[in-house]
């Protein structure tokens, strides 16, 4: 398996532990295992509030509220470097740990859960058609049951 840099940004105002670092990576890293991406890649992960997310999902989705996470993908197709530059993933702290409250699970599996989410995003799955979305959920589960955090 070729593991994938990931750049960490904790601009949310709460301690991270390294713990969950290593999880949000393992979460990435067996996601991209999963849809057989064997490049060696980066994905930089931006860890926000409540506050920010929703000035950035109102910038670039012109959505005025509050999100979980936002993917920004990188178009690196036309690029020969050693390294593929995936992209941006941007996720909500608070909103992650009012989601795991409201769905009754871990705060973890509901951070892994995003950024499985948001990894999918990154290498070009969508969720607009019913079918596509349908295509995205079983992806996001089969990851979810490899990383042993299965809904309940």
């Amino acid at each position: 398996m070729i593991e994938t840099e990931v750049l960490f940004d904790n601009r949310s105002g709460k301690d991270v532990s390294e713990e969950t670092y290593n999880k949000i990576q393992l979460a990435i890293n067996k996601t991209l295992e999963y849809e057989n991406f064997k490049k060696p890649s980066q994905v930089s992960v931006s860890l926000v509030n409540s506050e920010e997310i929703k000035t950035l999902n109102n910038y670039y989705r012109n959505i005025d509220k509050t999100t979980d996470v936002l993917s920004f993908p990188m178009d690196d197709d036309e690029f020969e470097d050693e390294v593929i530059i995936l992209g941006d993933v941007v996720l909500c702290l608070d909103k992650a740990k009012e989601q795991a409250i409201e769905f009754g699970h871990s705060l973890d599996r509901e951070i892994c859960y995003l950024t499985v989410h948001s990894t999918l995003h990154l290498l070009g799955f969508d969720h607009m058609e019913e079918e596509e979305k349908k295509e995205m959920r079983e992806h996001e589960e089969k990851v979810m049951d490899i990383l042993d955090l299965p809904r309940e």
